[in-house]
């Protein structure tokens, strides 16, 4: 769900099955060689320890959705779904029902057994099952002129509020998940609906689902800003800070700016709240939580911030990461626009912490849908792939089985190799929140809609200062990434909630893009790394000068780790030694510049103390649009290279343009090259393929020609 769009729960073919249901059951992707068409399934895996963040399937899963009307029948609609997604490579099923719906307690009792009877189907073929379940919001079937819950049933003591007062309720055609003449409420968390849906969530937990699905925990902005001003969330509000609820929106006010902090907290709780539930029922239910804000500026407004769950056990993510438009998908994107999907599958990525990463893989035909795919796996999330802008139907079948055969294939070196990035790029949250505010949320870079889109179809309406390249902190970060994929440099995103000196340990370098609102827990962390010989890299007007509430602070929070302090003239360029490491400084947002223009000199000079402090054992000769990725599993170092070639500074048609590089490896001391071997989605099959490699010293080069997407292994010992 996301503030430009979301996707149709009802009326649509179900799992990219036509009124042929059963006959197509069997079918498997047509023109398809072998190796693509249905993998045998893996042994069905023992119960995990209940003592076990997350179980093993989960880690490896391949999504679609499964959903079945609520008069299916077993044998002869359900059945067959389960059937036609295991023979696309799907292990896990997504199911999104009339949950969504305001249902009586009969009527949810009795979708249980419908629920109960597909979870069996499906354990029965080998599949897992995660059910889908708005957290927030109730859809009332004809309740603008009917019944609904908002005017005949609780929705009108629980609703959301806005500062003002006015309920956070709307009827059809403002998005496009809600039908002409349907009622969306949107409750609030701190209500009695808490315990209401608490105690559903322990219901479903009973049907033997494997997992729960709640869809996006938000302060829906749709219809009305900075909700939640009910007297539920002021109590809550004025409990946690001892501060009466702001009466508007306000940055300049530090009740405010408390206010959206809190708002982060309060759902922070309320998702542990609904994992807890669950698992206190069935110690081996995990909790997926439906988040649309990633590393732009829709957090702020939304309140959701996805990072602060980073460390919690039971608990992880499914992504939406949204495409630049409804009914084009990524089909007239910049190559700029294709680091900003970069930026957020890593995003996601991180604040995912250890935990599986689930995440929309959006396409609108089978080209563009598998390079999105390709960069969602490069960043390490698990795919749940989909037709933009819907749910429930699969871009292209051929295209999802090929895809899922080749995860299948290379789920160990995707998912339990480990990063060899020394290089991480610092995503603060509180920055984001207080440094600079805007109308639009700086998903992507090109906010103008291409000729022939409809207004409401493209991720932006049009204006200019919706672009990330118009915004202070996020153009900032996102030019920080731009540069690294460009000159091909491996990194990891770092978020800020709850940071740990352990969290910095694997890097040699951090960059701090306009880092300006810090806690002073946050900042002893950040002086640690330094003092311990790491270099940071930050820029922008104010480093570290306000706190974690966006107040200014009297003294920066690392002057000493900086080399000057408020009261001298800001230079224009800093570098300064402090303990074992060094902190390097620029004033001008040189990484906003990049984004906009990728100026070179911009990005060297953001660069060169990346250059200075990593020497790195894998190198990539190519063009710049050829997104690295390298990890290491075992004795094999496994490197992703993604190819977004065919984009240009501005948008051009969609097309696959095969781009030739080649690789260095450094080979470590003692040790010598066993193989070389190439696997990729675009071949005929997706097992690994010998490559010719060159030893020249203590590297090994291998020459390659990507398509769109390969994973190169180098075997030493």
């Amino acid at each position: 769900m996301s503030g430009m769009r979301r996707f149709s729960r009802r009326g649509l073919l179900r799992a990219g099955l036509g009124a042929g249901g059963a006959a197509l059951a069997t079918q498997l992707a047509p023109g398809l060689p072998g190796p693509y068409h249905l993998l045998d399934s893996p042994a069905w895996a023992a119960a995990p320890d209940a003592r076990a963040a997350f179980p093993e399937w989960s880690r490896f899963a391949r999504l679609a959705d499964g959903t079945f009307d609520e008069d299916a029948d077993p044998q002869l609609d359900m059945k067959p779904v389960i059937t036609a997604l295991k023979a696309q490579n799907v292990n896990v099923i997504e199911v999104d029902t009339i949950l969504s719906h305001w249902l009586t307690e009969a009527e949810f009792t009795e979708h249980l057994g419908k629920i109960k009877s597909f979870v069996e189907l499906a354990h029965a073929a080998g599949i897992r099952v995660v059910m889908y379940y708005p957290s927030l919001e109730v859809i009332s079937i004809g309740g603008e002129k009917g019944k609904s819950f908002y005017k005949d049933g609780d929705g009108k003591s629980w609703v959301q509020r806005s500062l003002d007062g006015k309920p956070n309720v709307f009827y059809g055609s403002l998005v496009v998940w809600v039908d002409p003449g349907d009622e969306s409420c949107w409750v609030s968390p701190n209500s009695p609906w808490r315990d209401f849906y608490l105690g559903r969530i322990k219901a479903l937990a009973r049907t033997g689902l494997d997992a729960v699905w709640p869809d996006v925990p938000i302060y829906f902005d749709g219809a009305l800003s900075w909700c939640d001003g009910s007297t539920w969330a002021a109590d809550a509000f004025r409990a946690d800070t001892g501060l009466a609820m702001p009466a508007k929106d306000d940055f300049t006010s530090l009740p405010f700016r408390r206010y959206v902090e809190w708002r982060h907290a309060n759902l922070n709780q309320w998702q542990l709240d609904i994992a807890a539930a669950g698992r206190s029922v069935n110690p081996d239910l995990v909790t997926f939580i439906e988040t649309v804000s990633m590393d732009y500026q829709y957090a702020t407004s939304i309140g959701l911030d996805g990072a602060y769950l980073r460390k919690a056990e039971g608990v992880s993510h499914v992504w939406e990461v949204d495409i630049l438009g409804n009914y084009d998908g990524m089909r007239h994107a910049t190559a700029t626009d294709w680091t900003c999907l970069i930026s957020m599958y890593k995003y996601a990525r991180a604040a995912s912490g250890t935990k599986p990463a689930w995440a929309f893989s959006y396409g609108w035909k089978a080209d563009d849908a598998s390079l999105v795919m390709a960069e969602l796996l490069a960043a390490g999330c698990n795919p749940y792939e989909v037709k933009s802008p819907f749910k429930d139907v699969t871009t292209d079948k051929a295209m999802r089985t090929r895809m899922y055969a080749f995860v299948a294939a290379n789920q160990e070196k995707l998912y339990n190799a480990v990063s060899s990035a020394e290089v991480g790029v610092y995503h603060s949250s509180a920055s984001r929140d207080f440094v600079s505010h805007s109308i639009g949320s700086g998903m992507y870079a090109n906010a103008k809609p291409p000729t022939g889109i409809k207004a409401g179809d493209w991720w932006s309406s049009g204006s200019a200062e919706e672009s990330c390249t118009t915004q202070a902190w996020l153009g900032e970060f996102r030019g920080t990434v731009k540069a690294l994929v460009y000159a091909h440099v491996p990194f990891a995103t770092v978020t800020s909630p709850g940071l740990t000196a352990d969290d910095l340990a694997r890097y040699r370098v951090l960059m701090l893009p306009n880092l300006q609102a810090v806690s002073d827990e946050e900042a002893e962390v950040l002086r640690g790394f330094v003092s311990g010989g790491g270099t940071v890299v930050i820029t922008g007007p104010a480093p570290t000068g306000l706190d974690r509430f966006g107040s200014a602070r009297a003294e920066y929070a690392l002057a000493d780790v900086l080399g000057f302090r408020k009261a001298d003239p800001l230079p224009a360029t800093k570098e300064n030694r402090y303990g074992g490491g060094v902190c390097h400084y620029v004033r001008n947002l040189i990484g906003k510049s990049y984004l906009a223009s990728t100026d070179q000199p911009s990005a060297d000079q953001l660069l060169a103390p990346v250059r200075a402090a990593v020497t790195p054992a894998v190198t990539l000769t190519g063009d710049r649009r050829i997104h690295l990725e390298v990890s290491a599993l075992g004795d094999d170092t496994v490197v992703q290279l993604v190819n977004f070639t065919h984009c240009q500074d501005t948008p051009t048609a969609f097309r696959t343009t095969p781009a030739a590089c080649t690789v260095s490896v450094a080979v470590p001391a003692g040790k010598r090259v066993l193989a070389a071997t190439v696997s990729t989605p675009d071949a005929a099959s997706p097992a690994p393929q010998p490559v010719t490699w060159r030893a020249t010293g203590s590297t090994a080069t291998v020459d390659l020609t990507v398509a769109q997407y390969s994973l190169l292994t180098v075997t030493t010992g």
